[in-house]
């Protein structure tokens, strides 16, 4: 039998993202939500600016579905657009700041986006482009010409949400992805997607209303904003956000602000580690840490577990086209499987398979995939790839790993990052975790170079710890007395610092590009 519902019934079970966030605003109106610099926005003061923001929006001619490129830093007008984007029923387009024009134009060309809100300090970038775009609305987060988010929020404008039946599966953001061996695809993300991860952010990560985090990676990356920013104003958190993830700004703020939550990637808690500030600063506070994005090596893990006792750590895996979380290691099974990415969470089901779909045996290593109401619906304007993504109705991860016999997913590489050393195959991962065990190395990462004789060489780009020395020689014998032959570093190359994405990231291919090239 088919039931028709009424529209005060299907207004009244809803469940898109501005909702989820009038529920948090009914249970705390005069508690922090967010606070950025010497601006403190309450949930009710919040909930009223993103009404603000979002009937100027409809007021500027947007119609649900549009598209919105956001192209901007972190700030609070940061996130006032994207809570706007949702109330307003509209598409929101994170673009990574670090883009320039050319970069810049393909997204919001692809994406095909209507408007487009940026940082004044990206004037330039967006002044080449402008003219060649099809955008009917410009505007910035504060302090420019045209449409003033800030301005907006603090304004007088109607402070009622707008009447809208916004759909649920509507898509509400597209996600780019980084596009490290081809032009990014845009993950359609929907309001039901995420919901359904936030709901696994919340079980897994134990995130609560007492919660006072630090939000310092950038917000056009999926791991800040959906599995701590948006989960943590859905429990009623209070969020701090800062421009970038820097030491002295890290340390100062939990100081400051006696955060008891923060999220970074491996390369952030390693340059912490090395800060000499990491001493000098009262981080007791700090309860919750988690870390994610890339693989933390095992040795950096136990640095960090002994010099922060008191400090619960979980291990976040997944990826963007997931919302981006697929499994979590908790603190208690750090002690166990310290190297593990943990157990799918509660929206997820993962498997690992070989090329026809099939369950690898236990210990064996395969593709990881994915079924869960978290996943994107598809990606943006290009049904090649999604078709392929999704082929055997299972989201391709592109990781490669196993399971164990209790129940743990071991991430070993990317398939990118496997490296075919003479017709034997090797994970990066597991020769940059010896050498991070030699007392003199920060920071390495492990790739594949072209060899006439290898196929691909493994090779080691390594920084040193201040005050420390060592030579080629040194490690590739320290490799030896530790691994197979066959896994022992062709080569050690030596920089001052390795590149890294805005969002923590390290970026191997441009070690690969610019090593093949030396």
């Amino acid at each position: 039998m088919t039931h028709t519902l009424s529209p005060a019934i299907r207004r009244t079970i809803r469940n898109t993202l501005g909702d989820a966030l009038q529920r948090a605003v009914r249970r705390s109106p005069n508690k922090d939500a967010l606070v950025f610099g010497d601006r403190r926005w309450t949930y009710q003061a919040l909930n009223q600016a993103v009404n603000r923001v979002a009937n100027a929006l409809l007021a500027q001619g947007l119609q649900q579905g549009d598209r919105v490129a956001a192209y901007g830093k972190n700030s609070d007008a940061y996130v006032l657009l994207w809570l706007a984007c949702n109330r307003a029923g509209l598409v929101h387009v994170p673009v990574n700041f670090a883009l320039t024009e050319g970069e810049l134009r393909y997204i919001v060309e692809q994406s095909g986006a209507r408007a487009l809100i940026h940082d004044i300090s990206m004037q330039a970038h967006v002044d080449q482009v402008r003219a060649s775009l099809n955008c009917s609305v410009h505007g910035t987060f504060y302090g420019g010409e045209g449409l003033d988010v800030l301005a907006l929020a603090q304004g007088n404008g109607p402070a009622d949400a707008p009447e809208l039946d916004i759909d649920e599966n509507a898509v509400c953001q597209i996600l780019y992805t980084s596009g490290t061996t081809a032009a990014p695809k845009g993950a359609m993300m929907t309001h039901r997607s995420l919901q359904a991860e936030y709901a696994s952010c919340i079980a897994a990560l134990e995130l609560n209303a007492n919660d006072r985090s630090l939000a310092s990676l950038p917000l056009y990356h999926s791991a800040q904003m959906h599995v701590f920013l948006m989960p943590h104003l859905l429990v009623g958190a209070t969020t701090f956000l800062i421009p970038a993830p820097t030491p002295d700004a890290c340390f100062d703020a939990i100081a400051q602000h006696g955060i008891t939550s923060f999220f970074a990637p491996p390369t952030v808690w390693i340059a912490l580690l090395r800060h000499p500030g990491f001493a000098a600063h009262d981080l007791s506070s700090l309860h919750k840490g988690y870390y994610g994005a890339s693989i933390m090596p095992v040795p950096v893990l136990e640095e960090l577990r002994q010099r922060m006792p008191r400090v619960r750590l979980f291990n976040c895996y997944g990826q963007s086209e997931i919302a981006p979380l697929a499994t979590v290691l908790s603190p208690e099974e750090h002690a166990i499987q310290p190297a593990s990415a943990g157990r799918p969470v509660l929206n997820v089901e993962t498997r690992v398979v070989d090329d026809q779909m099939q369950d690898m045996p236990l210990g064996e290593m395969g593709e990881i995939v994915h079924r869960s109401p978290q996943t994107m619906i598809g990606y943006w304007d290009k049904p090649e790839q999604t078709e392929e993504a999704f082929e055997g109705g299972w989201f391709h991860s592109g990781d490669m790993g196993y399971f164990d016999q209790d129940g743990f997913l071991f991430v070993v590489d990317r398939v990118k990052d496997i490296i075919n050393t003479g017709g034997v195959v090797v994970s990066s991962r597991e020769v940059e975790e010896c050498l991070f065990t030699h007392p003199a190395v920060s920071e390495v990462a492990v790739i594949a170079l072209p060899d006439e004789r290898w196929i691909e060489a493994v090779t080691a780009v390594v920084c040193l710890k201040d005050g420390f020395s060592a030579s080629e020689e040194e490690l590739i014998a320290y490799a030896k007395e530790r691994m197979a032959h066959f896994k022992v570093p062709k080569s050690v190359h030596f920089v001052d610092d390795l590149p890294r994405s805005t969002a923590g990231k390290l970026l191997k291919r441009e070690l690969r590009k610019q090593f093949a090239e030396a």
